[in-house]
């Protein structure tokens, strides 16, 4: 029954959509006849795993995520992804099936004009910031993402351009090499490193002439797998290599023009935080109301940037007083570790001393936006509808009322009880 379980959980990372949901009603049904045990769901959460329609470093698919998340007990799980919504809709039935509240997200990189001198969350360049959409409920046809979804392809080939020429005599072919890695075209730097290792494998079968290669391009063989390909998008793709191009403010669309699609999707738009050390976020004041004015009515943190356990420093300040901001402005915010690296957690600890005091404000920021991404999907009404901006005279009685739809609600809540619930 072992092997058979890891045969079924392995399937959940198919690039093929029917296996992967064959075998997740397949591990339901033993679940359902008592031959897998799931534990009771709890306040831990991750509600910010990227999957492999952009990179999981452990090749999740969404279904995959989702299944995970119920096995460990998390009450909630969010994924994103960057530049694209294609893991959406089936995250979000994965959740339902699963019975875990689901969060479905959109990351991208946008320009800040009043921010073009000031590096914000994005090492060594000025004005541009990591930014987000929370909420999705599907893959919305829209001329932006579209235009998103292209220009992030056209710079990810275009690096692969420049850093071929500086590999050879390696060499990547984009359909032959790349594009097998990746469900739906969608490649990455994380999806080239990772190619440029597999074709050094098969062109240099030797390990000793394979690490002399490595030593003459990076400066260093280390060991293959994460360090090796961490040192090539370090070497080769970031500020200083070859591949690397310093963007400016024709980049990456505006900040202001991001917020507008994510509204015209449904989605809420959220600004990311890093952790506080960039003369950007030092004036996260000033970012946040250019934000709040075009929008984004929510904050994303990656909490195990911001602290190291038992250490009480700056970087543990910064992250403590961005949340009391935030809590000061009426802003949800959500958290999770990415899992596009090697050696990214599940879920984080909130056990320890840093994070414990903060799990209530994430734990509401992921119930309110879960209870968005129902209420939007059933009845078109979420957190920043009209239906909402004529419900409630405050944000703060908005969240209270969307909190407790989010811990109430189950994850598998009906439109009938999303409309019983509008109507209280």
């Amino acid at each position: 029954m072992e092997t058979h379980l890891l045969q079924l959980e392995h399937q959940l990372d198919s690039f093929n959509p029917a296996a992967r949901r064959e075998a997740l009603l397949e591990l339901l049904g033993l679940a359902r006849g008592g031959q897998i045990t799931l534990p009771a769901l709890t306040d831990r959460h991750n509600v910010h795993c990227h999957t492999f329609f952009s990179y999981n470093a452990y090749g999740y698919s969404p279904t995959k995520f989702a299944w995970l998340a119920r096995k460990d007990g998390l009450g909630f799980a969010g994924i994103v992804d960057f530049d694209v919504l294609d893991a959406v809709e089936e995250f979000l039935e994965a959740c339902r099936l699963v019975g875990v509240k689901g969060i479905a997200s959109l990351e991208s990189r946008v320009f800040v004009p009043e921010f073009k001198t000031r590096v914000i969350n994005s090492p060594g360049e000025p004005g541009i910031t990591y930014h987000m959409g929370a909420g999705f409920t599907g893959a919305v046809p829209h001329p932006f993402l579209a235009r998103m979804r292209a220009a992030a392809a056209q710079r990810t080939r275009e690096m692969l351009g420049r850093v071929n020429a500086a590999m050879r005599p390696l060499q990547l072919d984009w359909e032959r090499d790349v594009l097998p890695l990746t469900p739906k075209g969608n490649a990455t730097e994380r999806h080239l490193c990772e190619a440029f290792e597999r074709r050094a494998r098969e062109m240099f079968p030797n390990p000793a002439t394979r690490a002399a290669f490595w030593r003459e391009k990076l400066g260093d063989a280390p060991a293959e797998g994460a360090k090796l390909q961490n040192l090539i998008r370090a070497r080769m793709m970031k500020k200083g290599g070859v591949g690397y191009v310093q963007p400016d403010e024709k980049s990456f669309p505006l900040m202001a023009d991001m917020n507008r699609c994510m509204l015209d999707c449904g989605a809420i738009p959220m600004v990311t935080w890093l952790d506080g050390t960039s003369e950007g976020e030092q004036s996260m004041e000033e970012l946040l109301a250019i934000a709040t004015n075009t929008g984004a009515a929510a904050l994303n943190i990656i909490p195990d940037r911001n602290y190291t356990p038992g250490v009480k420093d700056h970087k543990l300040q910064n992250l403590y007083e961005v949340a009391a901001l935030a809590e000061k402005q009426h802003l949800p915010v959500i958290a999770g570790t990415e899992m596009n690296s090697p050696g990214n957690k599940f879920v984080d600890n909130f056990d320890t001393a840093e994070l414990k005091p903060l799990l209530p404000l994430f734990l509401k920021g992921a119930r309110i936006v879960s209870a968005h991404t129902l209420f939007q999907k059933c009845a078109g009404s979420g957190y920043l509808s009209d239906w909402a901006a004529k419900k409630f005279t405050t944000t703060a009685a908005k969240n209270d009322f969307f909190e407790a739809a989010g811990r109430d609600l189950p994850a598998e809540a009906t439109p009938q009880q999303v409309i019983e619930r509008m109507q209280r």
